[in-house]
């Protein structure tokens, strides 16, 4: 195996339990908007067609079809139109009521917490995400995990959203590094691990549901806790 010096891992949905954070937010802002009220059937539908509408603009924005003020802005409007009611009911205040809540959210993947005080003491450990700034610097202090990393690369401080090479080139220009230093530790396939091996990395595939693919992965876990078994 490869000596590895440099550990990149992704946020969302690796360290930061992002469904169920999401998910918990969500059901606050139902209830606190009354969302039953204005038409909304069901809060489990409201999650579903959130949960959908949420991914898609995610999709466009990394492909650069749409600008994050669209993303923002207009994922609750467009919730409420794919549940068939008229977009303009949506709360104004919803927008920024789910940025002030979730990043605050504290949930985390068991054995987030031993697993990078574990790896930080053999390894220089770092984040690459594709979060807006304002709300993944939160999520990490909130849970109490910039402590473990050097650098934290936003892909809006660099121009450039993974899976992109020009963010794992970047990635590597910063914290000092060379391809054959790096591994990358994400639960996207197309987004950290493509992104990743392109760059000339090596991967670790987060994969907790265990859900069969077909992709070229260096290492696959369905737990972090895996990670102190070869690393």
């Amino acid at each position: 195996m490869k000596s590895y010096v440099h550990l990149f891992f992704d946020l969302d949905n690796t360290l930061w339990d992002f469904e169920r954070n999401s998910r918990e937010t969500l059901t606050e802002l139902f209830h606190e908007y009354k969302l039953e009220s204005l038409g909304v059937s069901s809060l489990e539908l409201f999650l579903e067609k959130y949960k959908e509408r949420n991914a898609m603009m995610w999709d466009e924005y990394r492909h650069g079809i749409i600008d994050k003020e669209t993303l923002r802005d207009k994922r609750f409007e467009l919730t409420f139109w794919d549940l068939g009611l008229d977009s303009t009911t949506a709360p104004k205040e919803l927008p920024s009521a789910y940025l002030q809540l979730s990043p605050r959210k504290t949930h985390l993947f068991p054995h987030t917490h031993e697993t990078l005080a574990y790896l930080n003491k053999k390894y220089t450990l770092h984040i690459i995400t594709n979060g807006f700034v304002e709300a993944q610097e939160i999520k990490l202090d909130a849970s109490d995990l910039t402590k473990y990393f050097s650098e934290i690369i936003i892909s809006e401080h660099t121009g450039y959203k993974k899976p992109d090479i020009n963010i794992f080139l970047y990635s590597m220009n910063k914290s000092g590094a060379k391809a054959d230093e790096c591994l990358m530790i994400g639960d996207g396939l197309e987004i950290d691990i493509v992104g990743a091996r392109n760059a000339g990395w090596d991967t670790v595939y987060f994969n907790p549901e265990q859900i069969p693919h077909q992709e070229a992965v260096t290492f696959e876990i369905s737990q972090l806790s895996e990670l102190q078994s070869f690393l």
